[in-house]
C-alpha cells in the first residue's frame, strides 16, 4: 500500500482553472470519491476542495496507474484537457504524499501562510470520506498524525496568529483602499463559514456590515450572533445594494458567477469588490471607478508578510520533516504488535493443551492447574521478552517487513483486524460511535 496525493493550488493553477476544478457541494465530491473508490487499485480517498487548492490524498497498490486515473477523472469533471492537468499537477506519494499532507495541515502550503482555516476545511474533508466508507484505516491515520503536527506547528510557532486567512486578508485591503474611514459600508454576500469570518473582521475594522443571502432566514440567523448590528437585505435588492455600497465581498458556494455586467451601473464613488469564492462569484465585469480582487490578487499582501514569517515557517517545516519521518516509524511499530501478541496468543494455545492433556492422562492434578498454568505463562513470558523487544526494534529498519513476514510465515500467524483499527484518530472514533 502506498500513499499519494494529487495536488492543483495557487502555485500550480491560476484561478480559472481551478474553479472548473472545484468541488462546490457535497453531492459532487460524493459522486467523484464514489468513482475513485469503485477502482480496484484505489482502496481510500479523500477529497479536499477549498478556494485555494484542490487535493485528491489516496491510498493505493498503483501508484503510477492511480495518479494517470485521478487526472483523467478530473478531466472528465473539469472538462480540461488532461495532458494540461498532468504537466500541472504537483504528484506526491509515500513519504513526499505525508510530507506535503502535514505541510497543507499546517498551513505552510497556503496562499497565506499561517491561515487558521484550513485545518477544519481538512478535517471536514476528512470526516465527510470516512461518513461515507470513502476511507477506513490506512488514510485515518495519516491524518491523524496531520492533525497532530498542526497542532504541534501551532504551539512552537506564531504563524497562527493575527490576520491569517483569505478573508482577514480581503479585510486589510479593503481598510487600505478605503483610507482607514470608520463607518463605510460594507456588503457581504452569502450566509456560510467564510461569510462569518468575513463579517467578524469587518467588524473589527470599523467597518457597517450588510449581509445578504439567498437563504434569509440563514442570515438573520448568523447577523443575530454578532453583538454589533448587521443590516440583513432580501437577495431581490442584490443589484441595488451592488451600486450603492462602496465595498462588498462575496464567498458563496454557488457553481456559477452570480454578479454579471448587466447588474452594474456606473457610480461616481470608487467601488472595491473582493470575490474570495472559487468557482468566482463574479463574472468578467468592466466599469468606472470599479476594483475587483479575485483570492489570486491577495498574493501582494502574502508577499508582504513572508519576510517577517520565514524565521517561524523555518521552524514550522523543520516540525513537519521530524513528524513525517515520526509517522512512519508509527506505522512500523503498528505491524510488530499484533505479531507479538499472536506470538503469546500461539505460545497460550500450546499451553492450554499440553495442561489439558496432562491433566487427563494424569500427569498432574487438577488442583495444581492454576500454579502450573501460571508458571507455564512466566516461561513463555520470559522466553518472548528478547524477541519481543528486538522485534520492536526492528520496526525502524528497513529488514522491517522481511522479519515479520519470516515470523509471520514460521508461526502461522493470523492478521488480527482489531489491533489494526485500534490506532484510528479520535475522528474515526467518533464517526464510528454515531454509525
Amino acid at each position: 500500500m502506498s500513499y499519494l496525493v494529487i495536488s492543483f493550488s495557487h502555485k500550480n493553477t491560476d484561478i480559472q482553472t481551478r474553479e472548473k476544478l472545484a468541488f462546490p457541494n457535497e453531492e459532487n465530491k460524493d459522486r467523484f470519491l464514489k468513482q475513485l473508490h469503485a477502482e480496484a487499485v484505489i482502496k481510500e480517498a479523500i477529497l479536499l476542495s477549498t478556494c485555494n487548492r484542490v487535493e485528491i490524498v489516496i491510498s493505493t497498490s498503483n501508484v503510477s496507474y492511480a495518479s494517470s486515473l485521478i487526472i483523467k477523472r478530473l478531466a472528465q469533471y473539469s472538462q480540461l484537457d488532461y495532458d494540461d492537468l498532468f504537466e500541472r499537477a504537483d504528484i506526491y506519494d509515500n513519504e513526499g504524499a505525508i510530507h506535503h499532507l502535514f505541510s497543507v495541515a499546517s498551513a505552510l502550503d497556503s496562499l497565506v501562510i499561517g491561515e487558521t482555516q484550513i485545518v477544519g476545511q481538512l478535517k471536514d474533508a476528512f470526516r465527510f470520506s470516512l461518513s461515507k466508507g470513502y476511507c477506513q484505516q490506512n488514510l485515518p491515520r495519516a491524518l491523524h498524525y496531520a492533525f497532530k503536527c498542526a497542532a504541534a506547528v501551532r504551539t512552537a510557532t506564531s504563524l497562527g496568529t493575527g490576520s491569517v486567512s483569505v478573508a482577514s486578508t480581503a479585510v486589510l485591503k479593503a481598510k487600505e483602499v478605503v483610507e482607514n474611514q470608520d463607518g463605510i459600508k460594507a456588503l457581504v454576500i452569502g450566509a456560510g463559514e467564510m461569510s462569518e469570518l468575513t463579517v467578524k473582521h469587518l467588524i473589527s475594522k470599523g467597518f457597517k456590515v450588510t449581509l445578504i443571502s439567498r437563504d434569509i432566514k440563514k442570515a438573520k440567523i448568523l447577523a443575530e450572533s454578532f453583538e454589533e448590528h448587521i443590516e440583513v437585505e432580501e437577495y431581490s435588492n442584490l443589484k441595488q445594494l451592488l451600486n450603492h455600497i462602496p465595498v462588498m465581498l462575496t464567498a458563496t458556494a454557488a457553481p456559477y458567477p452570480i454578479i454579471t455586467q448587466e447588474m452594474v451601473s456606473e457610480c461616481e464613488f470608487d467601488r472595491y469588490w473582493f470575490d474570495i469564492a472559487v468557482p468566482r462569484d463574479i463574472d468578467e465585469i468592466e466599469s468606472p471607478n470599479l476594483t475587483i480582487y479575485s483570492v489570486d490578487d491577495l498574493q501582494f499582501i502574502v508577499n508582504s508578510n513572508m519576510e517577517l514569517k520565514a524565521k517561524q515557517a523555518k521552524t514550522a517545516y523543520g516540525i513537519v520533516g521530524k513528524m513525517s519521518v515520526e509517522f512512519f516509524d508509527w506505522l512500523k511499530t503498528l505491524e510488530v504488535e499484533p505479531v507479538i501478541k499472536h506470538l503469546y496468543i500461539k505460545g497460550d494455545e500450546v499451553i492450554d493443551k499440553k495442561v489439558n492433556n496432562a491433566i487427563k492422562k494424569g500427569f498432574i492434578k487438577k488442583e495444581d492447574e492454576a500454579n502450573i498454568r501460571k508458571l507455564c505463562k512466566t516461561v513463555l513470558t520470559e522466553y518472548l521478552h528478547h524477541p519481543s523487544k528486538k522485534m520492536k526494534h526492528l520496526s525502524k529498519n528497513m529488514e522491517c517487513d522481511i522479519v515479520l513476514g519470516a515470523v509471520q510465515s514460521m508461526f502461522d500467524l493470523n492478521t488480527d483486524s482489531n489491533m489494526l483499527n485500534k490506532y484510528k484518530c479520535e475522528h474515526a472514533l467518533k464517526i464510528n460511535e454515531r454509525g
